[in-house]
């Protein structure tokens, strides 16, 4: 019986006894997420739908020098898995993944408004971690703050301002407005700035930092963890001042500081 004495030899011992780079990657230790991330952080775009065997395969090109950090000009790059058209002709990073939930959050929420156009997929605390938490702060006839704590909660929270209080978010998904950072324990941090209307009146402008975690069992599932929402309200804009495009103004390290524990200011 082999006795493994620290973590060291056990690694020495699984890279002596494993026949090739296939049998090492196969291992269930080896999650699909550990390679999805090796790729990305070298510059090997690959859909975010991928299955394990086929991220396997990208790694063996990648070390055999079959593949490159960067897509060829021709754009004779394709995906092997089966995604749609428009997906696989976006290289896949973090923004892009920042900017496809962003579309798919809003336009469901939206969706809930009582004159909103309805989606056939269902609002809920599906979308939501268990221990998910939100941060609600608002700044309209004076400064005010809620916080939420579970999948519930923050799911109810979120559906009133739309079903309740009659609102529609318009994110700005330009360069500008949006902003996506990943913490080293692939926490998603996607900080978006928008627009807030009521009927044909633009209220004031927002602001969202979503933390999202990528559900372990399903491929290409990310769940929402923390909701931290900003809202300034117009009247207590500067006067004179024109609501344009809102921007991000933070750094990706400020979003790092959020998820450490520190607090950010509201810079809309």
């Amino acid at each position: 019986r082999l006795v493994l004495y620290c973590v060291w030899r056990s690694i020495h011992a699984i890279l002596v006894y494993s026949q090739n780079v296939e049998e090492l990657l196969k291992r269930r230790k080896v999650y699909r997420e550990i390679i999805f991330k090796y790729l990305a952080a070298q510059g090997i775009p690959v859909p975010p739908s991928s299955e394990k065997h086929l991220l396997i395969d990208r790694v063996k090109q990648y070390w055999s020098g079959q593949l490159t950090t960067h897509v060829s000009e021709s754009g004779e790059r394709k995906p092997h898995t089966e995604v749609s058209k428009k997906r696989a002709q976006v290289v896949y990073d973090i923004h892009d993944l920042g900017e496809e939930f962003c579309q798919w959050f809003f336009k469901l929420l939206n969706s809930q408004h009582p004159l909103g156009v309805k989606s056939e997929e269902r609002w809920g605390p599906q979308h939501f971690w268990e221990d998910a938490k939100m941060k609600f702060c608002y700044n309209t006839l004076e400064k005010n703050m809620e916080e939420y704590v579970g999948a519930e909660m923050v799911s109810l929270r979120l559906l009133s301002l739309v079903k309740e209080e009659y609102l529609l978010f318009n994110p700005n998904l330009n360069a500008s407005g949006l902003k996506c950072v990943m913490s080293p324990h692939g926490l998603v941090l996607v900080a978006v700035a928008g627009t807030l209307h009521r009927d044909n009146t633009c209220l004031g402008i927002f602001e969202q930092i979503f933390g999202l975690i990528s559900c372990p069992v399903r491929d290409n599932t990310w769940k929402i963890k923390v909701v931290n929402l900003k809202v300034v309200g117009q009247n207590v804009l500067e006067p004179g001042m024109q609501i344009e495009k809102p921007s991000i103004k933070y750094e990706s390290y400020q979003l790092q500081e959020l998820y450490d524990g520190k607090e950010l200011s509201v810079k809309l």
